[in-house]
This record gives structure tokens, sequence and C-alpha cells, in this order.
């Protein structure tokens, strides 16, 4: 199972990820490809993402029963590894957003 979110992208990067994936809501994609066809897709999300930011997932045999790749764009999110788990920590508010 391959997963990928995708926010604030073109849509000529929609279309282009709806002839592989299955756009189950907007900017979320899902699939079920090998290793080599899932590193061409994200290389096509990475050359056509411009100012918006994505991220992927896939299932792999570990405890979590997935990996993920670190969020392309702006993003407050980031992959942490604690004792070999990968976990998302987040980048403290700026001045500009804070609530």
């Amino acid at each position: 199972m391959l997963v990928i979110v995708l926010e604030n992208a073109s849509p000529r990067l929609r279309g282009r990820l709806a002839i592989w994936l299955l756009e189950l809501r907007a900017g979320v994609y899902v699939g079920n490809y090998s290793a080599k066809v899932r590193d061409h897709i994200w290389s096509q999300v990475e050359s056509g993402l411009g100012e918006g930011n994505a991220v992927m997932a896939w299932r792999v045999n570990n405890e979590a029963g997935f990996d993920f790749v670190v969020p392309l764009g702006q993003n407050r999110r980031i992959p942490t590894e604690i004792d070999g788990a990968k976990l998302i920590s987040f980048l403290p508010l700026d001045n500009n957003n804070a609530l």
C-alpha cells in the first residue's frame, strides 16, 4: 500500500498522480506499487510540487508496519527517530502564526 498526501499542489501534479494512483479525497492518493515505481512517482512529486507540500508513506515489514519519507515543502512536521521508531515531531510556531 502506498499513500501520498498533497497540500497546495498544482492541478498538473494532481492529474499526473491520478494516472497511477486513486484519489480518495482531494490530495490523498493510494495505490500498490513496487519500490521502483514508488520512487519514480515520488520523483514526479518532487519535480512538480512547487509551493505545496507532500508526504508519502508505504507498507513495510517493520514494527510500525509502514515507513515514510521526509515531508517535502514548508511544513511544521519533521521526522524523528527514537529507539528505532520513526515518529513525527513539530517545529514551534513562529511569531506570525502564534495563537
